[in-house]
């Protein structure tokens, strides 16, 4: 006989191999999707979905197993070298099956894979299990290479050729914007009914308003200095070196603003930056612009970080969704980013933040100057738009997407 499953999933094994979401983001491969597994994970226990996150142990004095919160587990399997994660998906695939052999089948009722080596993982343990596959790419490598930084190394043929078994392998396609979807769909072939929108979301309870003076005398900040923050991994991706130019643009059409301007960058090597982990100093040391170069900072430090920060920049080539910028608007700090990708949705252009076309140093120049001109208005604004986002409202909108893919599903228990 068949049982049909219950609509709602009792347990979820989120993939995440790729990098942990224990991991500090902001350096090496840890960013927004940290954040994203992290908080989506917290808020679907607390719908009652029982989530295991499976990662790869990349040192051996890591637990083989570590509760992040109630109802989440965090799993590190062990698969070969550490430095090349490629090589080991086969390793990886066989470590998160002995963990589900343990249990009797159909344990987990859905499989949520994250970045394309995930579902890779994903792909053949969903054919095992005979369960649902939803995937999350978060950035796209057709993408990527369509709007590659100068001297940035485009991404290889593997990685095309694994994204696109994946899509074509998933029974449901998460986009973080529509954008993502519209990109899934043209460039990657995807069926559009199996692809749904579901927008990252920010911890409004955490980035919220709040005093500039005080974050600034905790930060070291003078009171008079004009600060623009870059926040993020550094890497030709995330373009940093955009606003550096740029800040010393803005200084030469205004020189009132000598000796006041400081852009402080708070983030770690990361992809292809880490190759030449000094050309972000070596051009700091070159322009009449001070620099603070921050590592990685924790959730408070960051969000004071925001508050003290007059504008922070965005200005990468591609962002599938740009989670900076809505952080920081929802510490009511005006944002101006690249018009690409999510961010022309985490910002809402003219109102919260601005958006520049293309990377020219005069162009952001010029945005810079109209941002810090029209802050008041911008930052009265940017918290408004910010709370349209939130992790409540993304764990709502994933549960949807779950239920849409196990209602139909049945097993045979016996015949």
């Amino acid at each position: 006989m068949t049982r049909v499953r219950s609509v709602r999933p009792r347990r979820a094994a989120v993939l995440s191999v790729h990098t942990s979401p224990l991991d500090q983001p902001g350096t090496g491969d840890a960013g927004g999707l940290n954040v994203y597994v992290v908080e989506t994970s917290k808020r679907l226990a607390e719908r009652g979905v029982e989530v295991e996150v499976f990662t790869r142990a990349t040192s051996s004095d890591l637990p083989a197993v570590h509760e992040l919160a109630p109802g989440v587990t965090v799993r590190h399997l062990t698969a070969g070298p550490f430095e090349d994660l490629p090589a080991q998906l086969c390793a990886l695939t066989s470590g998160l099956l002995r963990v589900e052999a343990q249990h009797d089948p159909g344990y987990f009722d859905v499989v949520h894979s994250h970045y394309w080596l995930s579902g890779q993982v994903g792909w053949l343990a969903t054919e095992r299990w005979d369960v649902p596959l939803v995937h999350s790419a978060h950035t796209l490598a057709k993408v990527k290479n369509l709007a590659l930084a100068d001297g940035d190394t485009p991404e290889p043929l593997r990685r095309v050729v694994g994204e696109q078994q994946v899509v074509d392998a998933a029974d449901r396609l998460v986009a973080n914007t529509a954008q993502e979807a519209r990109d899934l769909v043209q460039l990657y072939g995807a069926e559009a009914d199996r692809v749904v929108t579901v927008a990252p979301g920010v911890d409004l309870e955490h980035f919220r308003l709040g005093e500039a003076s005080g974050a600034r005398t905790r930060l070291g900040v003078p009171p008079d200095a004009v600060l623009l923050l870059f926040v993020g991994r550094l890497q030709p991706l995330k373009a940093p070196d955009v606003l550096l130019r740029a800040a010393q643009r803005l200084v030469e059409r205004d020189p009132a603003l000598r000796g006041r301007v400081v852009v402080a960058v708070v983030g770690g090597p990361s992809g292809s930056g880490c190759a030449h982990p000094e050309y972000l100093t070596d051009l700091a040391a070159s322009l009449d612009v001070a620099v603070r170069f921050e590592p990685p900072a924790g959730p408070d430090r960051l969000r004071d970080w925001y508050t003290a920060a007059d504008v922070v920049a965005v200005p990468s080539h591609n962002e599938s969704f740009g989670l900076v910028a809505l952080e920081a608007q929802a510490c009511g700090t005006p944002v101006v980013a690249t018009r690409v990708g999510g961010l022309t949705t985490t910002v809402r252009d003219g109102v919260s933040g601005l958006l520049v076309d293309g990377h020219s140093t005069d162009a952001w120049a010029a945005a810079l100057a109209r941002a810090l001109q029209e802050r008041p208005l911008l930052a009265a604004e940017a918290p408004a738009h910010a709370a349209g986002f939130s992790w409540d409202r993304t764990a709502d909108g994933l549960l949807t997407a779950y239920r849409e893919v196990v209602a139909p599903a049945r097993v045979a228990i016996g015949q």
